[in-house]
């Protein structure tokens, strides 16, 4: 059996997400993302078993990623006002600086064929705790938590999605949404 390489499987990542953002997801076959990444087919099923599987690792990957990120600026000190200004500020950033890998989390979540076959993740249960946790000490509303995850992060998406408006216009919807968010959650 011949070995995993970091590269390799790192290439073929690469080479995924770039195909699908162009192609969608049945356009990119396992010999497209092959050629892609630069490697043979018999390569790609060397890391995965077939393109969904692939493609569902993948998201699971990313998608954990993202909250990873924006949990790594959390703390139990932070008040309720410093909570909501990370969550919106870490998921701007994330999307400002992984613009790729963020569609194809985005794209990915909005196709429930693909996405219903993934189990419920890590970083959304994690995040689902803290909001609980919150309303349980009375720092936000007690919103259902599909309600403050949309409050929370899909303004915020709009903005950081916005291609056609210049950075320092971004940067002041931002801090103006922050405001916003924070004024409809906290009590």
């Amino acid at each position: 059996m011949r070995r995993k390489d970091d590269e390799k499987e790192k290439s073929i990542k690469e080479a995924v997400i770039k195909l699908i953002l162009q192609q969608g997801f049945q356009g990119a076959s396992i010999s497209k993302i092959a050629k892609e990444a630069g490697v043979s087919p018999a390569t790609v099923y060397i890391y995965y078993e077939n393109k969904e599987v692939m493609l569902q690792a993948i998201y699971r990957e990313y998608s954990e990623q993202i909250f990873d990120y924006i949990f790594s600026m959390l703390n139990k000190e932070m008040n309720g006002q410093q909570i909501i200004d990370i969550l919106v500020r870490g998921y701007y950033t994330y999307i400002q600086e992984n613009e790729e890998i963020f569609h194809f989390v985005d794209q990915f979540s909005n196709c429930p064929v693909l996405a219903c076959q993934c189990s419920e993740k890590k970083g959304m249960n994690n995040l689902k705790i803290l909001l609980e946790e919150m309303k349980e000490k009375r720092v936000i509303k007690n919103f259902k938590n599909d309600s403050l995850i949309a409050i929370i992060f899909y303004p915020i998406k709009s903005i950081a999605s916005r291609q056609w408006i210049g950075e320092v216009e971004q940067v002041v919807l931002l801090e103006e949404m922050i405001s916003i968010i924070q004024d409809v959650l906290l009590v």
